[in-house]
C-alpha cells in the first residue's frame, strides 16, 4: 500500500536545500530570469500582441529553471554538492524541447481550467505538478510526463496541493512585502527590488516540485531515475488523485 506523503517533512527538506545551496540557486535564478525578463519586457513594449508572447516567455523560463533545480536535487540525492549554475543549463538542455512542448501544454490547460471554475486549474496544477522532474530525470516521449506524474500523484493530491499552497503562500507573503518596501523608496529602487525578490523566491517552488517528485517515487517503491531513460507505463484511466491509495 502506498504511504502518505508528509507535507511537514517536504517543507522542513526544501528549505534546508535552499539555505544550504543559496550559492547555486541564486545566481542561477538571476540568469535565466533577469535574462528572460528583459525579452518580455521589450516583447510588451513593442506591442500589446506580443504579451501572450511574453507570458509563454516567462512560463517556459520558470519551467527550465525547475528543470536546473531539478538536476540540482538529484544531484544531492548521489552525494553531490559542487554542482554549478553552467552545469545544471547543460543537463537540461537535451530535454529543453520535451519541457516547452510540455510546460505550453500544461500551461494552456491550467489557465482554461482557472477561467472556467478555478477548481479545475487546481486539479491540474495538483496533478501534473512533478511533470518537469518527470522530464528531466526520466524523459517519456511527447506528453507522457503528464500522465505519469498524474500517476505519481494519485493517493496523495490532498497532500501535494498542501505542500503547492504553502510554498506559493510563503512566496506571496515575501514579494508582497519586499515589493511595497521598495515601491514607497521610488520606481528604480521598486524595479531593482522586483528582480531581487524574483531571485530569491523562485527556488522555492522549484525546490517543493523537485522534493516532491522524489518523495513520490520513494512512497511507492520505487528506484530512482538513473542512466538511460526508463520505461514509462501506458497511460491508465482517469483516476481522482485525491483519493485514498
Amino acid at each position: 500500500m502506498q504511504g502518505r506523503l508528509d507535507v511537514g517533512a517536504v517543507i522542513r527538506k526544501v528549505w534546508r536545500i535552499y539555505v544550504d545551496q543559496a550559492p547555486v540557486l541564486m545566481p542561477a535564478a538571476a540568469v535565466v530570469f533577469v535574462f528572460t525578463g528583459v525579452i518580455s519586457t521589450v516583447l510588451i513594449k513593442a506591442g500589446s500582441g506580443l504579451a501572450l508572447i511574453a507570458e509563454l516567455v516567462g512560463l517556459v523560463a520558470t519551467w527550465l529553471f525547475t528543470g536546473m533545480v531539478v538536476e540540482l536535487v538529484s544531484d544531492l540525492q548521489d552525494g553531490r554538492r559542487d554542482a554549478t549554475p553552467a552545469q545544471l543549463l547543460r543537463a537540461v538542455v537535451p530535454v529543453l524541447g520535451s519541457l516547452i512542448l510540455v510546460a505550453i501544454v500544461a500551461g494552456i490547460a491550467i489557465l482554461v481550467g482557472f477561467v472556467l471554475i478555478i477548481v479545475p486549474g487546481l486539479i491540474l496544477l495538483t496533478i501534473w505538478s512533478v511533470a518537469v522532474p518527470v522530464v528531466v530525470l526520466e524523459k517519456p516521449p511527447g506528453l507522457r510526463a503528464l500522465s505519469r506524474s498524474r500517476e505519481l500523484v494519485r493517493g496523495n493530491g490532498w497532500q501535494v496541493f498542501g505542500v503547492i499552497l504553502v510554498m506559493y503562500f510563503l512566496v506571496l507573503v515575501v514579494s508582497v512585502a519586499l515589493q511595497a518596501a521598495g515601491n514607497s523608496a521610488g520606481t528604480g529602487v521598486g524595479i531593482v527590488v522586483s528582480v531581487i525578490v524574483g531571485v530569491l523566491t523562485a527556488p522555492l517552488p522549484a525546490l517543493a516540485l523537485s522534493v516532491l517528485y522524489f518523495e513520490l517515487l520513494s512512497l511507492r517503491g520505487e528506484r530512482r531515475p538513473s542512466g538511460p531513460p526508463v520505461e514509462v507505463a501506458p497511460a491508465q484511466p482517469a483516476a481522482d488523485p485525491f483519493a485514498g491509495p
